[in-house]
């Protein structure tokens, strides 16, 4: 359950970075999966993402334009939410009675990797998923 909610979270996390005047910006298609993810100022485009845990657990993140996400855990369990910016960072509200989390993201690398910390001090790291 916690794997699940740290993955909601990552998800938020990408995708609440994304400012509103860049959502309406955005074309309809994934952007992230065309190019790296942009500098972490400027937010997690929308796309699909490979999500690791720090015991190697892998998951998916697919963040939308719309301001949605789905979380798609190592077993297939998928979790849906709401993500938006605050205080800079992206931040992931799981539908039903889970609390939701937010993530500093760092500076994507030159593949479009990067790391999100939760307020928790978890750490995760996220990689663009490829066509």
């Amino acid at each position: 359950m916690k794997k699940i909610v740290l993955l909601a979270a990552l998800s938020m996390l990408a995708a609440c970075s994304q400012k509103t005047e860049e959502k309406k910006e955005t074309p309809a298609e994934p952007v992230a999966e065309a190019a790296p993810a942009p500098a972490a100022e400027s937010g997690t485009a929308p796309g699909t993402y490979d999500v690791k845990m720090a015991d190697g657990t892998m998951g998916t993140t697919t963040i939308n334009a719309d301001g949605t996400y789905v979380d798609t855990d190592a077993k297939g369990k998928q979790v849906k939410g709401l993500y938006a910016t605050h205080d800079g960072k992206d931040c992931f509200d799981p539908e039903g009675d889970e609390a939701g989390m937010c993530w500093a993201v760092s500076k994507p690398a030159a593949d479009g990797s990067f790391t999100a910390t939760a307020d928790d001090g978890t750490v995760v790291t996220v990689t663009p998923k490829k066509k």
